[in-house]
């Protein structure tokens, strides 16, 4: 067992054949033909690494808002998170990505107060954790 996952809570594993095939989790629940988004020469027809990403990335920083806003005992603070991820040459030979997470605070919210809840979620997501200093992440507070 690795040092990261020997105080690990949960841990998910996937295996995945590369841009053209499959994805499958070691339980079975997700299971997905991968493919080159057109973009990049591929055909599209099924869902590529950056999708799941931002999938992952919008439903764990909504969940850390959730947490964030319970504890400082917001009420109603339902919130929907759309995270666009591009991927980009990075200046070397390799590729880099950008995030960029758009939060839809729920109606009747004061905006002051939805960006600090954004903030505290930023430093609370896993997601957010693992990227920071790695990669471009802005937040846009809708």
């Amino acid at each position: 067992m690795s040092t990261a996952t020997q105080t690990a809570q949960y841990v998910a594993s996937a295996t995945a054949s590369g841009r053209e095939g499959r994805a499958v989790t070691s339980d079975g629940r997700l299971d997905v033909t991968l493919a080159a988004p057109r973009e990049l020469g591929g055909s599209g027809e099924g869902t590529n690494p950056e999708q799941l990403f931002a999938a992952g990335y919008a439903a764990c920083f909504a969940s850390a808002l959730g947490l964030v806003a319970r504890q400082r005992r917001v009420e109603n603070f339902d919130v929907a998170v759309t995270a666009d991820v591009s991927l980009s040459g990075n200046g070397r030979e390799g590729f880099g990505l950008a995030v960029v997470l758009h939060v839809e605070l729920p109606e009747g919210v004061d905006e002051e107060l939805g960006r600090e809840l954004v903030g505290i979620a930023h430093q609370v997501c896993p997601y957010s954790n693992a990227t920071r200093g790695n990669i471009p992440v802005e937040l846009v507070v809708e």
